[in-house]
């Protein structure tokens, strides 16, 4: 196995197009994904990540699941890299979305322990390893604040022995993880997994962001990954000054909602979300009109 998952992995926004068969009157819009998908791999990011919860997978029918993921694989093909969610109630449902990114092309898959049920650690190394069984790269991917599932470090260690397991996407929001993990497991490629810490994360020795706002700023973000893992922490941290108001929204509650009006912001479409996740507040719409008018002015300036 020698691909790592590192780099700039952007987990792509889903476009919506209105269509009053479809539920809640919105359908994918296939030919914006791919559209989207080839341009921030054109802006310097190494890859895409579609059916994240950025992408709204829960929100999908299974038919649309698949019909997302492989837009997004066909669209960066021999440019970029595709890491599927295959996030699952259990290990059956993620193993079967494994199976389907292997079948579809994908080059690895981002997955979360059982989403609705509070696994022990038994029931997490065994939901692992029935996804492993599809044959392609793994993200582990560890989010507690909405798994309520941690998985330690000593934990993403014993992950880390079952094959096809190489990288851990970090959200915990506590960046001594980072070498924690690293030491704990130093094969496993470490990947920022908020972007409000991930200057942060890849000076402890991330070597992957598998990011949000590169939907918004896919060269600024490139970027600031390439200054960080050359050690220009003078430039990189101007950047990320600049950004990291911004970058912020990537761990609120309303991440979703926040990073699509971003994009709106700048001329991308980001459109509207499917239920359960609602309109923003006009005080939630102003904040992030004020911290993009920041962002893009700063940058503007650079």
């Amino acid at each position: 196995m020698t691909e790592r998952l590192d780099g700039v992995i952007v987990a792509t926004a889903l476009p919506y197009a209105e269509d009053q068969k479809a539920p809640a009157g919105l359908r994918p819009d296939l030919e914006k994904l791919a559209e989207h998908c080839q341009w921030v791999v054109e802006n310097g990011c190494r890859g895409v990540g579609p059916n994240g919860s950025l992408g709204e997978y829960s929100s999908l029918t299974d038919a649309e699941r698949r019909e997302v993921a492989r837009t997004a694989i066909a669209a960066v093909k021999n440019k970029g890299i595709a890491v599927i969610g295959v996030h699952g109630v259990g290990a059956h449902q993620a193993r079967h979305w494994a199976e389907l990114a292997a079948e579809d092309g994908a080059d690895g898959v981002l997955c979360l322990p059982p989403t609705m049920y509070r696994a022990n650690r038994g029931e997490v190394v065994h939901h692992f390893r029935e996804v492993a069984k599809a044959g392609l790269p793994i993200m582990v991917y560890n989010n507690p604040i909405d798994t309520k599932v941690d998985l330690t470090p000593d934990l993403i260690a014993e992950l880390g022995q079952i094959e096809h397991v190489v990288a851990v996407k970090e959200f915990s929001g506590d960046v001594r993880r980072v070498l924690e993990i690293r030491a704990a497991a130093p094969h496993l490629t470490v990947v920022a997994g908020a972007d409000d810490v991930v200057l942060e994360s890849l000076l402890m020795g991330a070597t992957g962001w598998f990011a949000g706002y590169p939907n918004v700023f896919p060269a600024e973000c490139a970027e600031l990954f390439e200054l960080a893992q050359l050690g220009k922490l003078a430039e990189a941290r101007a950047l990320y000054e600049r950004l990291v108001p911004a970058f912020r929204w990537d761990s609120r509650t309303e991440f979703v909602q926040a990073i699509k009006h971003s994009m709106d912001f700048v001329g991308r479409y980001g459109g509207p979300c499917r239920p359960p996740r609602g309109p923003l507040s006009q005080a939630q719409l102003d904040q992030i009109d004020a911290d993009m008018v920041l962002a893009t002015q700063k940058l503007d300036a650079a």
